[in-house]
């Protein structure tokens, strides 16, 4: 078995479509009319009440139980990007969490929380940047030095 997409539900799908290619630059793999479907396994369903067969007011805005996780290697260009969108809702500024990664929240435009962090490899060679020795960076993110490692020597995150 293998995960395939994300299904979420929203209200104008055309709209929808153009706030994820506009922000995040998604690529549509498969466009279905009111089902669009991204390369990287995100997927708009117009009328999801129809798809998962339950009434409309059972499909919930603003559950606020799950997140859509995106990492930028550019995040400050990111930020600059997402503050041309005064309209978008957010949850918040800028978090830097205890090991050392920049976040930011916000809602999408069907009420579905967004994050977006800084790529964890940027965040890696940014303490390495500064100074710091890999076994400051291992105690700083709570990591080990071989985890560390293997994710700067992955193809994580890398531009695909």
């Amino acid at each position: 078995m293998k995960f395939t997409c994300m299904v979420i539900s929203v209200s104008d799908i055309n709209a929808a479509r153009k706030f994820y290619e506009d922000l995040f630059g998604l690529v549509v793999f498969q466009d279905y009319g009111r089902n669009i479907a991204f390369t990287c396994g995100l997927a708009l369903q117009q009328d999801f009440d129809w798809l998962v067969n339950l009434p409309k007011e059972k499909i919930l805005k603003k559950s606020n139980n799950a997140e859509i996780v995106f990492e930028e290697q550019d995040f400050d260009g990111f930020l600059d990007k997402l503050n041309k969108h005064p309209g978008i809702e957010r949850l918040g500024e800028v978090v830097e969490h205890s090991w050392g990664q920049r976040v930011i929240r916000f809602y999408d435009l069907d009420g579905h929380i967004i994050e977006v962090g800084e790529d964890m490899k940027m965040v890696i060679k940014r303490f390495l940047d500064s100074g710091m020795t890999m076994e400051e960076v291992s105690v700083k993110m709570d990591a080990s030095i071989e985890d560390l490692t293997k994710l700067l020597n992955s193809q994580y995150m890398m531009d695909e």
